[in-house]
C-alpha cells in the first residue's frame, strides 16, 4: 500500500505533468490524491519544498527505471538501449515526463529546484559516458555531451509537439559518430 506522501507525490506529477505548473497547489493535490485535507501541506510544508519533492519523486522514478539500461556490449546494444530509453519516457511515462520539463523551466530560476534536477542529469550523463568509455569512444565526454542533447531534444520534440516519428535514425547517427 503507497504511503499518503506517495500519494501525494504521484498526484503532484500527475497535475504537473497533465495540467502545468499552475495546478500544483496543496489542496489540488490532497483532492486529486483523494486525501484529508492539509495532507500536502504536512510533508511539504512551502511550494519550493513540494517542487524539490516532486522533482526528487520523479529522479527516483526515472532512475529505477534506467538501472539496467547501460552495460551495452556494442554500439547496437546502445543504440537499442537508448530507443528503448526514449520510447519508454515519451510514451509509457509521458506524464512523468511531461512534469519534468515543466519543472526543468522552473528551475531556470530556481536553483534549488535546479540542483535537485541536475542530480538526476549526472547520474544518467555518468552512466552514459561510462559506457561510451567501455565502448572505445575516443572522447567519451564530447560524446556523452553529444547523445544527451540528441535524447533530451528528442524527448522535447516529443512531448511537446505529441510527436511519434521514429528517433532511430537520429540516435543511430549520434551513436556512430561517438564511437567512430
Amino acid at each position: 500500500m503507497r504511503s499518503l506522501r506517495d500519494r501525494a507525490l504521484d498526484a503532484a506529477i500527475e497535475l504537473v505533468g497533465t495540467q502545468g505548473l499552475k495546478a500544483l497547489t496543496h489542496r489540488r493535490i490532497d483532492e486529486r490524491a483523494d486525501l484529508p485535507p492539509g495532507s500536502t501541506s504536512n510533508y511539504f510544508r512551502t511550494r519550493d519544498a513540494l517542487l524539490r519533492g516532486v522533482a526528487d519523486a520523479i529522479l527516483e522514478r526515472e532512475i529505477s527505471g534506467m538501472r539496467a539500461t547501460f552495460a551495452p556490449q556494442s554500439a547496437e546494444e546502445l543504440l537499442e538501449a537508448m530507443v528503448a530509453l526514449l520510447d519508454r519516457t515519451t510514451e509509457d511515462q509521458r506524464t512523468l515526463t511531461s512534469a519534468r520539463l515543466v519543472l526543468f523551466m522552473e528551475a531556470s530560476h530556481n536553483p534549488a529546484l535546479r540542483e535537485s534536477l541536475g542530480r538526476g542529469r549526472a547520474t544518467f550523463e555518468a552512466a552514459l559516458q561510462g559506457a561510451l568509455a567501455e565502448l572505445g569512444a575516443t572522447d567519451p565526454v564530447a560524446a556523452t555531451r553529444a547523445m544527451m542533447a540528441c535524447a533530451e531534444g528528442l524527448i522535447l520534440h516529443r512531448v511537446a509537439r505529441h510527436d511519434d516519428s521514429d528517433i532511430r535514425p537520429a540516435l543511430e547517427l549520434v551513436v556512430r559518430a561517438a564511437l567512430a
